[in-house]
């Protein structure tokens, strides 16, 4: 017996760009890590797209912490849901989620590349104080890279959809102190809700 494939719903919307019709897909998931989630996907005729997937269930709120001591430890798995919240103390670096934030599963190399890219961008905008800190946390992340840094990679996800994956990375339960402080940036839906 092969397994039920997902049922795909389409909605109809008004394009944000242009207001012509815009058709909307969600096919729901079950992924690993995740949990149920509900794949969105739009796209226009005038170039507008729009792709998210959202996360239908939630767990117990963790804190994930690794020391990135070494070269290996870049290659840790690094699962962020749209409600995780991602610090690295020792660069400053506190990235919490907002209406448009995505989810994704990288590594922690490849957290440091998203870091990298947006200072990337803050040195374009060429803005007295922060070009020059840009290129400081630049050459930083070099560093780490390179294993001639240490730093601390932090996950916290209220709704515990998120997940650091290495054998070094510690796990615990966020205090409601913590979970209060944090921002989800996520509209849950209950089951049901989206046919």
């Amino acid at each position: 017996m092969s397994p039920e494939k997902p049922s795909l719903t389409v909605t109809r919307n008004t394009c944000p760009v242009c207001g012509r019709e815009l058709l909307t897909m969600w096919v729901p998931d079950d992924i690993p890590y995740f949990g149920e989630v509900m794949h969105i996907t739009s796209q226009c005729e005038c170039g507008f797209k729009y792709s998210d997937t959202l996360i239908l269930t939630q767990h117990e709120p963790v804190h994930y912490e690794l020391k990135v001591k070494t070269q290996d430890d870049l290659d840790a798995r690094f699962v962020r849901s749209t409600s995780g919240t991602i610090r690295i103390p020792e660069l400053g670096v506190d990235i919490e989620p907002g209406p448009a934030s995505e989810s994704f599963v990288s590594n922690v190399e490849g957290v440091l590349e998203r870091i990298s890219d947006i200072l990337e961008m803050v040195k374009r905008w060429d803005e007295e104080g922060k070009t020059e800190r840009a290129h400081e946390l630049l050459c930083t992340i070099d560093d780490i890279k390179a294993g001639k840094c240490e730093v601390t990679v932090i996950l916290e996800d209220p709704l515990g959809n998120s997940a650091i994956i290495a054998k070094n990375a510690t796990r615990r339960k966020l205090t409601d102190e913590e979970i209060e402080r944090l921002k989800t940036g996520m509209v849950m839906f209950e089951k049901g809700e989206v046919e």
